[in-house]
């Protein structure tokens, strides 16, 4: 894998002009005597390094793959070798210094060779799969990649490779559902601490009593978060029972994903009413603290009601994290063979489809995945998760949170040297 430099211009042409690693020739030689742009001549060296059996992967300028004139002749001739494969469209923030988006070249030379694939190449717009790192980067998640890498499978006839991933989503699901078990009792026993705590000061006689509405919706969702969550660890137990069974081939997966939809549904749920608790018991203590002035009754151990919210929040957190594992990886079962339902490769309106020689030859020799994928069908998920999209938010709201902080410093520091 290689990341040359993009757009380097003014290479002296007569310095390079004979050089044997540059099979296709120079892509374009301006009245100064030099190569306005190196793309392509990176792109010949990387090619020309390669054996008779050689992989390579280039990240290259989003640019390279529709560029005119003498490009395209160059990028016709590497076409024409059969060595293309894979096509990659990468969104803008992936890279730490720049906005730019990119692209991955990947060629295989003994493609060259073989007559069913030679003079067919995939593209794979992959602008749309992306994990937020902050307000300013972008990158792939692993299952991300490992789910891109997948489609590469189905195109080079990998079927096994591509079910092999499915069943590990599915196993890993069931081994995290297991292991919430813990976080569960846990966050229920950080619970129970903080009411056991505040019971006495809770169930004082008050008229009226302002806690009384609050503390009695504690009470009853405890009592549910109890039933439910041995619901949601009973439920991993029957699918972990059915999965030693199942089938591993498409059909015995598909059903076991779906089989597994119910119980990722009840551990969003239980996540949602987990989080209701933790602010209901919150709401708790701050209305005895600012409506009934409880620092001052015998009733409230202050100190201790302190530390158990804190470890509340604690537990909440893990309890919700734990949940969420299961649902993110039978979503990303889900990705796959809602995409690709017979584990084989197929056009994916927005995403991926196998183009032949000719089609690229119609488009101009256009080698920009965009241009023959189309555009994804929006759809309306009616069980949208708005976890992510809050989540991006967060890092964007915290990003920006820590540049105010570092300028209203560097203004206060200003002001100071000022004299104001």
């Amino acid at each position: 894998m290689a990341n040359p430099p993009f757009n380097v211009d003014e290479v002296d042409a007569e310095k390079v002009k004979g050089d044997r690693r540059l099979p296709f020739g120079l892509p374009g030689v301006n009245k100064a005597k030099k190569v306005s742009n190196a793309n392509y001549l990176w792109l010949s060296y990387f090619y020309s390094y390669l054996n008779e059996d050689g992989r390579a992967g280039v990240v290259m300028s989003s640019q390279a793959s529709s560029a005119g004139r003498d490009e395209a002749t160059v990028r016709q001739k590497m076409v024409e070798t059969g060595a293309v494969d894979v096509m990659i469209d990468i969104r803008g923030n992936f890279f730490y210094t720049r906005t730019v988006p990119c692209q991955l070249w990947f060629f295989d030379r003994a493609k060259e060779r073989d007559a069913q694939r030679r003079d067919q190449v995939l593209m794979l717009d992959a602008r749309q799969i992306h994990r937020k790192v902050s307000r300013a980067i972008c990158d792939f998640s692993p299952e991300q990649q490992k789910n891109i890498a997948a489609i590469v499978w189905l195109y080079r006839g990998q079927r096994e490779r591509f079910l092999g991933l499915v069943a590990a989503y599915l196993e890993q699901a069931l081994a995290d559902g297991a292991a919430a078990e813990a976080p569960l009792a846990a966050c229920m026993q950080a619970l129970d601490r903080l009411l056991v705590l505040a019971r006495p000061f809770a169930t004082a006689q008050r008229d009226p009593d302002p806690l009384a509405e609050t503390w009695g919706e504690l009470l009853a969702l405890r009592g549910n978060l109890a039933d439910d969550g041995k619901a949601v660890n009973d439920q991993f137990a029957a699918r972990a029972s059915d999965w030693s069974s199942a089938g591993r081939d498409n059909g015995g997966l598909t059903g076991m994903r779906r089989a597994l939809h119910p119980v990722a549904e009840q551990c969003r749920d239980l996540s949602k009413q987990i989080d209701l608790a933790a602010k209901l018991a919150g709401r708790v203590v701050d209305i005895a603290l600012k409506d009934l002035a409880a620092r001052d009754s015998d009733d409230w151990p202050g100190t201790e009601i302190s530390r158990a919210r804190k470890a509340l929040e604690l537990a909440r957190a893990d309890a919700v994290e734990a949940l969420r594992q299961p649902r993110y990886f039978v979503k990303q079962a889900d990705w796959l063979q809602d995409r690709f339902p017979d584990a084989t490769l197929r056009d994916v309106e927005g995403l991926v489809k196998r183009v032949s020689r000719d089609e690229i030859r119609a488009h101009d020799w256009s080698l920009a995945p965009g241009r023959y994928v189309g555009v994804a069908p929006e759809e309306v998920d009616e069980d949208f998760d708005f976890e992510e999209p809050l989540r991006a938010i967060h890092i964007d709201l915290k990003g920006l949170n820590d540049e105010a902080v570092e300028l209203a410093a560097r203004i206060a520091k200003n002001f100071e040297e000022l004299g104001v």
